[in-house]
């Protein structure tokens, strides 16, 4: 996995802080846990990740335990832009570190916590400007004019979703 950057820490740093505040309001951090999250080493994911958008990277000991390694967060994340979702996501992870290691109904309960809804909403909406970021090719339905950013060409073998029409390879550089 890749190092953050000065920059990039510099952000992390910022949002650990910020992401802590809000979890002490929220509710309760023992010292421990408290400890723990404001030490816990932060870095990034590949910038080429598109469905991850962050991590929480334990290392297997022999006896079988699991010790906290990082918690990576997508550098994409790491602008103004997305600064909202990144606390949220940041938040996520933290969730993880204090305990939460599945998506059960307790770690989503903790989640709908976060007091910034419309960002905590914005996955999807990252997810599609990592995948144009990254597309070469669109698939177009030529009937309804969908497009799916996508990074190989479909060959004809892909339908659409809505019309189930053959799609389409268009190059990116073709789309205007």
């Amino acid at each position: 996995m890749p190092n953050a950057n000065p920059t990039q820490h510099g952000f992390l740093e910022h949002l650990r802080r910020d992401v802590l505040e809000v979890m002490q309001s929220l509710f309760t951090l023992d010292e421990d846990k408290h400890v723990l999250l404001s030490d816990v080493k932060l870095g990034v994911l590949r910038s080429n990740a598109t469905q991850r958008h962050g991590a929480t990277r334990w290392k297997r000991q022999p006896d079988g335990s699991l010790d906290l390694e990082v918690v990576d967060l997508h550098p994409a994340l790491l602008v103004g832009e997305w600064r909202g979702y990144a606390l949220f996501v940041l938040f996520h992870e933290f969730l993880h570190v204090v305990g939460h290691r599945a998506h059960d109904a307790t770690f989503r309960d903790l989640e709908r916590l976060w007091p910034d809804k419309a960002a905590a909403k914005q996955g999807k909406a990252f997810t599609h400007d990592r995948r144009l970021a990254r597309a070469r090719w669109h698939w177009v339905c030529p009937t309804c004019e969908q497009r799916y950013p996508r990074q190989r060409r479909g060959s004809g073998k892909y339908l659409c979703k809505t019309c189930k029409t053959v799609l389409v390879d268009v190059p990116v550089k073709d789309i205007h």
